[in-house]
């Protein structure tokens, strides 16, 4: 079953569970605010996917702290403050997308 990590106040996220909902693709939504991701949810994501990738440098958390000048460990952030992190995450077994992927999500439609 696919599963979207996010933010229930995310654009993104939201197109995402819209999109899955609209075209009935079994999915299971993770609201970062209400769960926090085990370390094997973490391992899992950041195998698939480099940790510097997941950054989002547009977020409010990332200009407010001031990443932007510091020198850090993008895996250890992340844990720490998954604000940072660009959403939605689509994950499906082992592939993990970063971000709204419409023909990812697509290809997940059951034919008729």
């Amino acid at each position: 079953m696919l599963q979207i990590i996010g933010y229930k106040s995310c654009n993104e996220t939201k197109k995402a569970i819209r999109f899955c909902k609209e075209r009935s693709i079994s999915h299971h939504f993770v609201d970062l605010n209400e769960r926090k991701l085990s370390l094997g949810e973490w391992n899992k994501i950041f195998n698939a996917v480099n940790s510097e990738l997941l950054i989002s440098i547009e977020s409010q958390y990332y200009k407010k702290e001031g990443y932007v000048w510091r020198s850090y460990d993008a895996k250890e952030e992340l844990m720490e403050h998954p604000q940072l992190l660009k959403t939605p995450l689509l994950k499906l077994k082992e592939k993990v997308k970063v971000g709204f992927d419409e023909q990812f999500l697509a290809s997940l439609e059951s034919p008729l």
